[in-house]
């Protein structure tokens, strides 16, 4: 799967909704994001960070992330991308079970990966634990129109089975990804 991924590393930020290169896309994102994270300064945990562009965005906000991809390609276009910042790490793992320690986190976020897991439920377990008490769980999913991804009931129901609430937000919000997608597009926040 790793190998799949670092193929699709060069061309990776090419989509708008991964590269941010477009302002409007970028402050769209930016603010999508601080909407619903905790305020700054806390902890992220960014699995599936992919080439680490919303890493970034969010340190420049003043968050300490530590990403995590399957990807080496990924990741060493990540931790370029980061430059000299100390306040955002890369590592190469799992994004399913993340090599991270348990209760330090305020949130984790992850964009289009729990659909492709093949225990979504045992990786939200993992995931909850690297929260603290009061954490909160950002999931950026979607069912596209080519039959693959999660409808929002399955996300909502994964992260219920967890023991915790879930709540919807849709994006459908055509600048987010550069254009209209004819998906589902949607984020599910969990707080304590």
């Amino acid at each position: 799967m790793s190998q799949n991924w670092d193929a699709e590393a060069a061309t990776f930020d090419d989509e708008p909704d991964h590269g941010l290169r477009d302002a409007t896309t970028r402050a769209a994102w930016r603010s999508l994001l601080l909407g619903h994270l905790p305020p700054a300064p806390v902890r992220v945990a960014y699995l599936g960070c992919g080439t680490g562009t919303l890493s970034v965005l969010l340190a420049e906000d003043g968050y300490a992330v530590d990403g995590i991809d399957l990807s080496a390609a990924m990741v060493e276009l990540a931790i370029a991308k980061a430059g000299n910042r100390t306040d955002v790490s890369f590592a190469v793992a799992d994004a399913a079970a993340p090599p991270l320690a348990d209760g330090r986190y305020d949130a984790v976020l992850c964009r289009h990966v729990l659909w492709a897991l093949s225990d979504p439920g045992a990786a939200l377990g993992r995931w909850t634990d690297l929260l603290l008490p009061t954490g909160r769980l950002l999931l950026i999913e979607g069912a596209w129109h080519t039959g693959s991804g999660l409808m929002r009931e399955e996300t909502v129901g994964l992260v219920r089975r967890t023991g915790r609430q879930a709540v919807v937000h849709p994006l459908d919000d055509p600048v987010l990804w550069g254009g209209d997608t004819g998906d589902e597009r949607y984020l599910v926040v969990s707080a304590a």
